[in-house]
């Protein structure tokens, strides 16, 4: 499979898509990982995920004014559903994604 753009993978994809803002030096990003991780199996893969570095695309996290990590955007062909700064309690982003599903 061919690498896609994030910006393609955003506007395109007909599947509700989880942005992760993060960066490898932020710790709890690294917390949220595996929460997100779980989450995501939980509701079956209808959510893909999507790691975006703040540092290797410092453009996508000014387009969409993400002003701290981690940062969540929950995207649909390009249309943003939710959105969501710091650490989430597991029941909390569950409860949210849910709805999308």
């Amino acid at each position: 499979m061919p690498k896609k753009k994030p910006k393609d993978i955003i506007s395109k994809s007909m599947d509700a898509v989880l942005v992760d803002f993060r960066a490898d030096w932020c710790g709890p990003c690294q917390t949220m990982d595996p929460i997100i991780e779980e989450v995501l199996d939980e509701l079956g893969g209808k959510i893909k995920l999507l790691k975006l570095d703040i540092d290797k695309h410092p453009q996508m996290a000014q387009q969409f004014a993400v002003r701290s990590i981690p940062h969540y955007i929950l995207f649909k062909k390009g249309k943003i559903l939710w959105r969501k700064g710091g650490i989430l309690p597991k029941r909390d982003l569950e409860k949210a994604l849910k709805g999308f599903v």
